[in-house]
């Protein structure tokens, strides 16, 4: 097993893939001189390969991630105490095209569902879908009440509570009809129950014209201020959603068809290691094979921005490109925040010191394909290939925007750990063994083999085996659990 790594060669830190004692001997290549430790080395964390003068640049993955805020000598490590930001505010860019050509590779199929409109699914659930959190407990209860309906190739019931639809202003409120709107029309609902109040802003009436035309024997409406007993009302309207969907079988298809979203949470220094390369490799054999992949998290694309502004197809999608990242900027100062805040605790203890540091491991998951559509919050994909998404960091609400733009599946890599599930089948893959094996009814897929001295090709084909079956019916840890969760991007006042 390796103890360390430089990832590139212009990197004057290394990162440890062990926990390291002070005094161990280390030499990064054949070239280098051995030197010594001056204190231990968590396993994800960094040490300075030679002496770092306070105010240089610190770099890694070959670019900077920070600047020294002390003399930092060689082999001791480097993180919070040492290390600061080094962006600034609003920056201007200039376009430098990069080739980024795909050669294409064999078709592969997934056992999936074909909609009436032709779209493609890789469930068939029925959904639940409040517009207004005053109904939420009811729809809960609906869903406990319809489990029975789960059968044939009806594979689950699931609500989804929120508490908006009512006292939102601006686009908080167009934010709430258009996530809504998306989810009543994702192809993996077969079926979908849209439960109203009745007096609330973003009302059924209102809500119709965001759904725009549908399948009348999918989507059914209920009020429930309309209703005498709006549950049993509402267990009728999902028995003859059930008849309707429970007829749909799964055929096979291509994966050209799919949309895979992909999402970054509690970082270790592992993360732009395993992981995120990792899914990076997936997504461009996707798309080889004319497969769709979203990216998003924009305040985690800040550092490291011109690398996907560079692999824009043309100057049209750059300037899209550069108003994603500068409208979120502006949104942090809108409300007096500091645009570079530090990651989270969770960040650092696993070894990521500043934001750059966690950009530049965070935009391995875009792989090398070239950037072919920029998508505002809420908005569905429509190009092919790799496509940029408008949404935060925040994990439920970006995983859901995710599904919201039409993702059919999510790949979230965590050096952390966590439980919570989307819309769509949420595939947790870790990026050290550690945390594999001890929350094995959390994690699906385990990327920290690789610094045992797996491949990447290797395990990018295992990764695209799982989630061809996930797409064919497997399901993932949350789903084993019965999880559902879905969170929408909030930015307002509530009246």
């Amino acid at each position: 097993m390796k103890a360390y790594l430089r990832i590139h060669p212009d990197d004057n830190v290394a990162v440890a893939l062990t926990s390291l004692e002070p005094g161990t001997d280390v030499s990064v290549d054949s070239s280098e001189k051995v030197i010594a430790l001056r204190e231990p080395i968590p396993q994800g964390h960094k040490f300075a390969l030679h002496d770092i003068s306070k105010g240089s640049q610190i770099r890694k993955y070959g670019y900077p991630i920070g600047v020294a805020t002390e003399d930092i000598p060689t082999g001791s490590w480097v993180h919070v105490h040492n290390i600061r930001t080094g962006l600034g505010d609003l920056l201007t860019y200039s376009y430098e095209k990069q080739n980024t050509e795909l050669p294409q590779t064999e078709e592969r199929y997934f056992q999936g569902f074909r909609r009436r409109d032709g779209r493609v699914a890789v469930r068939n659930e029925l959904w639940i879908i409040p517009t207004v959190g005053c109904v939420n407990n009811i729809a809960s209860a609906i869903e406990r009440k319809a489990q029975k309906l789960v059968a044939g190739t009806i594979e689950a019931v699931a609500a989804f509570p929120h508490p908006y639809g009512c006292s939102q202003m601006g686009d908080d409120q167009e934010h709430t009809r258009r996530i809504l709107a998306d989810l009543i029309n994702h192809p993996n609902a077969g079926g979908v129950l849209v439960l109203g109040l009745g007096c609330e802003n973003s009302n059924i009436d209102v809500l119709k014209s965001y759904i725009g035309a549908y399948d009348e024997q999918r989507v059914r409406f209920l009020v429930c201020q309309e209703s005498d007993d709006e549950v049993a009302d509402a267990l009728k309207l999902l028995e003859e959603l059930a008849d309707y969907a429970g007829k749909l079988t799964r055929e096979p298809i291509s994966v050209s068809e799919l949309v895979i979203g992909m999402k970054c949470g509690g970082s270790d220094g592992l993360s732009g290691i395993t992981a995120n390369p990792m899914v990076g490799a997936f997504s461009d054999l996707l798309i080889s094979k004319g497969g769709t992949t979203i990216l998003t998290e924009v305040p985690e694309m800040f550092g490291a921005e011109t690398q996907l502004m560079n692999r824009c197809e043309n100057e049209e999608l750059f300037e899209k490109t550069v108003h994603l990242i500068n409208d979120f900027k502006e949104y942090f100062q809108s409300h007096n925040q500091t645009i570079y805040e530090n990651p989270s605790p969770g960040n650092k203890k696993g070894g990521i010191s500043t934001l750059e540091d966690k950009s530049m491991g965070c935009t391995q998951k875009s792989g090398t394909a070239a950037v072919r559509g920029v998508l505002s919050y809420g908005e569905p994909v429509k190009e092919k290939g790799l496509n940029l998404l408008s949404a935060p960091g925040n994990d439920l609400v970006a995983s859901t925007a995710l599904a919201a733009s039409g993702a059919h599946i999510v790949l979230f890599t965590t050096g952390r750990g966590t439980p919570f599930a989307s819309p769509v089948p949420t595939v947790k893959i870790s990026t050290n063994n550690r945390l594999s094996d001890k929350k094995s009814n959390w994690i699906d897929f385990n990327c920290g083999t690789l610094v045992e001295g797996g491949t990447l090709g290797e395990l990018r084909d295992q990764l695209f085996d799982y989630v061809v079956a996930v797409a064919s019916g497997k399901l993932v840890k949350s789903e084993e659990a019965g999880y559902h969760d879905m969170a929408i991007f909030k930015q307002g006042v509530t009246l």
